[in-house]
This record gives C-alpha cells, structure tokens and sequence, in this order.
C-alpha cells in the first residue's frame, strides 16, 4: 500500500542543483566585480598634483626690491616722471608691483624675473649716417613700433628686450626679459600712462614713427 501521508521523498534533480551551484559560484564573482566597478567611481583618480602645480604656478615673487639706478633728475624731468609714476598699473596682466632699489619716483618694477619701467633715461638720438655716427645713437635701420600714439624704439637684446620713446620730451624706457612671450605687447601697456603725462615732441623723431 502506498502511504498517502508520508509520501517517499523524490529523488532531488541532478541538473537543478548543479545549477544552483554554478549560480552561486558566478554570482560571489560577479559582486566582487560589480563593487570594484561601484567603487572606482566614487573614488577620485590620483593626481600628479606636484607637477601640475609648478607646471601652472607663476613663478614665485621675491619680497626684495628689484635693483635699479636713479640718475639725478632735474626739476621738469622730476614732475614728468612722478606724473609718469602716479599713473602706472599696480599689477600688470597679473604680476604684481614690486619696490625697487632706488628712484621709485622715476622707477616701477613688476613680476619675476621683473618687467621694469625707468623715466628721465638719456633721450636717444638717430645715427646720422647707416654706418652709424655719435656713440650710442640709434641706428637708421631699427625697429620702431607705433604702437597707441607713442613711438617705441625696440631693442632686441639676448637676455631682454627694451623699448625706448622716441617721440617724447621725457625719455621712458621699459625693459621686458626675453622669459615673456610677444615683449612688444608688454611694453604697449605703458603707452597709454605715457600719453596721459608725458608731452610729444617732433625734434629727431624717425620716420618710421611718423603719420
């Protein structure tokens, strides 16, 4: 007779439970996995921040006061200069104003290696021949930048440009190390202070510079 109550127990199918099993075996890895994922997310990529820091970083600015002679002015020169001085940037394009050694009446200073300004230098004077003439004249042949109605005579040096006025009753010079790109563009944001205080004058301007 055949026990209705306690019916025999049916064999347990090979097939399922090998199924489960490998179920069970992919699932562990499979977590593994997509917690490795989960967590890649959150957690931040590792930066190089050292290097990114002083790839970008300015240079860093000295506290001690950019070395600069102060010839003795006279009375005129002194007024232009200090009207000169009173209008220029505290910062420019960024770098910030620094002391100088000497004649911050007629001397400004800015970044480092340091973009500097000197008014009342010697009023430059055109070469009279191509060959040359007086000591210290200005070739025939050098470049003059009109640039927003002031005349800049540029000089390329190996170390740092300068940029002199040409049409000013007041010489201003400004000196732009070779470390900073398009120098004529640096010394271009001093033409409008000039303008503003400093008189033009025709005497010896070159004909580069006029009209």
């Amino acid at each position: 007779m055949v026990d209705l109550e306690n019916p025999p127990a049916k064999p347990k199918d090979k097939t399922t439970r090998s199924a489960a099993l490998w179920a069970a075996l992919v699932a562990v890895p499979v977590a593994v996995i997509v917690g490795l994922v989960a967590f890649s997310q959150i957690a931040p990529e590792p930066t190089n921040t050292g290097a990114a820091a002083s790839a970008s970083a300015p240079a860093p600015v000295p506290s001690t006061p950019v070395r600069m002679a102060a010839p003795a002015l006279d009375a005129r020169t002194t007024q232009v200069c200090l009207a000169v001085t009173s209008q220029l940037p505290t910062e420019l394009r960024g770098l910030p104003g620094r002391k100088v050694t000497a004649g911050p009446e007629q001397n400004a200073a800015w970044g480092e290696p340091a973009i500097t300004l000197a008014c009342g230098v010697k009023q430059p004077v055109m070469c009279e021949r191509i060959d040359g003439g007086s000591d210290g004249c200005v070739p025939l042949d050098a470049t003059m930048l009109a640039m927003d109605g002031v005349c800049w005579w540029a000089a390329d040096g190996p170390a740092t440009d300068v940029f002199t006025t040409m049409d000013r009753e007041v010489a201003v010079q400004v000196s732009v190390p070779g470390s900073y790109e398009q120098s004529g563009q640096w010394a271009n944001e001093f033409s409008e202070p000039v303008v503003k205080t400093v008189k033009s004058t025709t005497k010896g301007v070159p004909s580069g510079c006029k009209g």
